[in-house]
């Protein structure tokens, strides 16, 4: 990396931080947070109260920010969260050997046509991949969090708990940069309504058959349970939210409470390595929509 190259990187930094934007350091040429873990914290510096992870140390202090790129060459990482950010990740297929396979933009314009809007036109950001970050100012008094295909396939969201590569940034040789419109737009109403959570309905619970508890039922418990403590790093937060899902059905047929499932996956998060805030997050989010969409308990 030549000292132009730093600096790029730290100009990146600074003009996102100007626009409010909260950021931090990723690994040169990565999207990896470039911080420490919760293993690894040594309880001093600003984890001297608790570990605090990157959501938690994004910052939009151009001192803080000098500092921090001056060390290395770091990726830009923005947090949606706290910068008030909804970002649309448009993503591509990750099987180069099929070309028939739809990419996210093709999906999510399909998702438009069948909603009669068009495609949002807002700041966008041309990622490594070929594939298109949409940013979004979410709707007030609403905490959204990340979505991985609700809205269709290869369309994730980011927002709370999430964070996406900022312009100026290179991964695999490839610079992420801002294409077409840079105006930053709200979350279309239509949109919104897709990906605000909804509340959770207040359904009387199903007596067990004979009072006891299904025997498939404590199977699936303790199956989603041990999927979620033995996932890998890197695929820990997807197989929480395939958990929730899967046992949400439960929850909605009566069979489970809310409070068994959340407490169960919660711990299982903890014990895979996630963060506390993260796996309630996570676990709340895949319950609601699991509930939802199974209002009878019927199998997925």
């Amino acid at each position: 990396m030549t000292q132009d190259t730093r600096s790029a990187l730290l100009r990146a930094a600074l003009n996102a931080a100007a626009r409010g934007w909260h950021v931090f350091p990723l690994r040169p040429g990565t999207k990896t947070p470039a911080l420490h873990g919760e293993k690894a914290c040594p309880r001093t510096g600003p984890c001297a109260s608790g570990h605090r992870k990157w959501e938690q140390r994004a910052t939009t202090n151009p001192d803080r920010i000098r500092t921090a790129w001056t060390r290395a060459p770091f990726n830009v990482g923005i947090a949606t969260g706290p910068s008030g950010l909804l970002v649309v990740d448009l993503d591509v297929p990750k099987d180069k050997s099929s070309t028939d396979a739809p990419c996210g933009a093709a999906t999510f314009r399909a998702l438009c046509e069948r909603s009669g809007q068009p495609v949002p036109r807002t700041r966008t950001v041309r990622t490594a991949s070929g594939g298109n970050h949409l940013y979004f100012t979410p709707p007030p008094a609403v905490r959204l969090h990340n979505t991985a295909g609700t809205l269709a396939p290869l369309v994730d969201t980011r927002a709370w708990g999430g964070y996406v590569v900022a312009a100026g940034s290179t991964v695999n040789g490839t610079r992420y940069e801002t294409a077409g419109p840079a105006l930053l737009r709200p979350l279309p109403g239509w949109l919104r309504a897709l990906v605000v959570p909804p509340h959770p309905v207040n359904r009387p619970r199903a007596a067990p058959v004979d009072g006891r508890r299904r025997p498939y039922v404590d199977a699936a418990l303790t199956r989603e349970t041990a999927a979620v403590t033995t996932a890998p790093e890197g695929r820990r937060n997807t197989t929480l939210l395939r958990a929730g899902r899967a046992l949400g059905r439960f929850v909605a047929s009566g069979d489970l409470t809310r409070t068994e499932v959340e407490t169960a996956l919660q711990r299982a998060g903890e014990s895979a390595g996630l963060a506390a805030a993260e796996c309630r997050a996570t676990v709340r989010s895949a319950l609601d929509w699991s509930i939802t969409h199974n209002p009878l308990g019927r199998a997925a």
